[in-house]
């Protein structure tokens, strides 16, 4: 195979299927084998995407952020077991310690919740900045959602606490310690800790995340995610900005030990666990969570470290294959149109990297029935009930221009029109999602359950 070919053919034709727009990266023992850029940058001059054009990274942040414990750690500024009440007890939080925020086993609340937020964004006009993570969680009353190491819960809210402990540790910004203790000295030059809400954009290569609204991209400044800004202000759990090419010089640095030494990545890619214990993860698809890691031992090549980062009209993936020696970056800065489709994509790159031939990339209308049977769709429309706590809410499937749709509901508001793509016999697909819908004579089961015709 010529993982060269075949990686940007599959990329191209997941541009050309309108769920890829960005840049990518892919390396083999130190040596570039796939690179390139393809889309645009923003949604109205059509700026092209360049290989050094700058992404938000997300979640991949939360790395940085665990590197930049573990330099504390070895300094002995702090330990792994240390209370986080030690360093702020007003927080109300006894028991949770560094390890458990490493590896989302603390019970932190969920900052992205937090109407304390909000409020300051909407009624002061401003971006509030990481400290008022401290503020929420000693003032706002809400508690934590379990007891310390009971469980796996992925938060960005023990990274932002974390983030808070670097800087009082530390004694420097949190923006400052990335930038002296960590980009420097690994080389990566580009890579930096920016509040875009507060201080602008530093240049004109960084991409503009978008997002869709009525089939069109827009900026998310623009969209019904526009108080996302809100948080803006965080660390920790988000907010470095990077290129490929710094990820791959990142990749280079770890190896090399210019800023963590190997015994200490070992360490951090050790799956975390839980009091009784058990691995801590929520995803099948892993062998546990460790410190700002995912990870997989594959049979074949053996540890894969990885994580992926999301944020509206962004999606950003980096996966270490640590014993084979070989690094997979992918950015995408426009909110993907098809779930499958962009799933074939990240299933197929993986696939490439472990020298296998990737399925083609496939969207809802390669797989859907092309002349469907319509005879019995009138008898599937109509009012179904649904459950609350639904991920998805149904209140009406009905039929327009001889196709299927449902209508949602969004908490106690009216949801988007949803069209539904026949896939099998009474069975239908969505765009964007995974949901599948099987109409019967008892109603229509979907996420799980079955709901009946009111």
């Amino acid at each position: 195979m010529d993982k060269k070919e075949v990686l940007e053919s599959l990329i191209r034709d997941a541009y050309e299927k309108d769920v890829f727009n960005g840049t990518w990266l892919y390396a083999e023992k130190g040596k570039i084998i796939s690179k390139g850029a393809i889309g645009y940058r923003d949604p109205y001059d059509k700026l092209p995407v360049r290989e050094d054009s700058v992404f938000e990274l997300a979640s991949i942040t939360k790395q940085f952020t665990a590197a930049a414990v573990m330099l504390l750690v070895r300094e002995g500024l702090l330990d792994l077991d240390d209370e986080v009440t030690e360093f702020f007890p007003q927080i109300p939080f006894p028991g949770v310690t560094i390890r458990h925020l490493l590896t989302h086993t603390g019970g932190i609340p969920e900052t992205y919740d937090d109407n304390m937020i909000m409020e300051i964004y909407q009624e002061e006009s401003r971006i509030p900045e990481n400290d008022i993570v401290i503020r929420f969680l000693a003032e706002s009353g809400v508690g934590p959602c379990f007891a310390p190491g009971e469980r796996f819960e992925y938060t960005n809210g023990g990274y932002n606490l974390l983030a808070e402990i670097v800087e009082k540790v530390s004694g420097i910004s949190f923006e400052e310690f990335l930038r002296t203790r960590i980009f420097e000295p690994a080389g990566m030059y580009r890579t930096g800790v920016y509040h875009i809400g507060n201080e602008g954009i530093p240049h004109d290569n960084f991409v503009c995340n978008m997002v869709l609204k009525d089939d069109r991209y827009i900026t998310v400044d623009e969209s019904d995610d526009s108080d996302v800004m809100a948080f803006n202000g965080l660390n920790g759990d988000d907010y470095v900005y990077t290129d490929i090419f710094d990820m791959f010089i990142w990749d280079r640095a770890l190896r090399e030990e210019k800023v963590i030494t190997l015994e200490e990545q070992k360490i951090m890619y050790t799956p975390g666990r839980l009091n009784g214990g058990s691995i801590s993860t929520s995803d099948e698809n892993t062998d546990g969570y460790g410190f700002g890691w995912g990870i997989k031992n594959d049979p074949e090549l053996g540890l894969i470290v990885s994580h992926s980062g999301g944020m509206p009209g962004l999606n950003t993936w980096y996966w270490r294959f640590t014993d084979a020696d070989r690094v997979l970056i992918l950015f995408d800065c426009r909110e993907q149109k098809d779930a499958r489709a962009s799933f074939g994509l990240w299933k197929g790159v993986q696939e490439i990297a472990k020298d296998r031939e990737p399925e083609p990339v496939k969207s809802i209308e390669d797989i859907m029935i092309q002349d469907p049977d319509r005879s019995k769709w009138e008898s599937f429309c109509g009012k179904y009930e649904y459950p609350e706590d639904g991920e998805m809410i149904i209140d009406e499937i009905f039929m327009k221009d001889e196709v299927l749709y449902a209508r949602t509901i969004d908490g106690d508001e009216e949801g988007p029109e949803v069209r539904l793509y026949p896939i099998g016999e009474n069975e239908f697909g969505i765009k964007n999602g995974w949901v599948n819908f099987t109409f019967s004579d008892t109603g229509v089961t979907y996420d799980g359950r079955t709901c009946r015709k009111k």
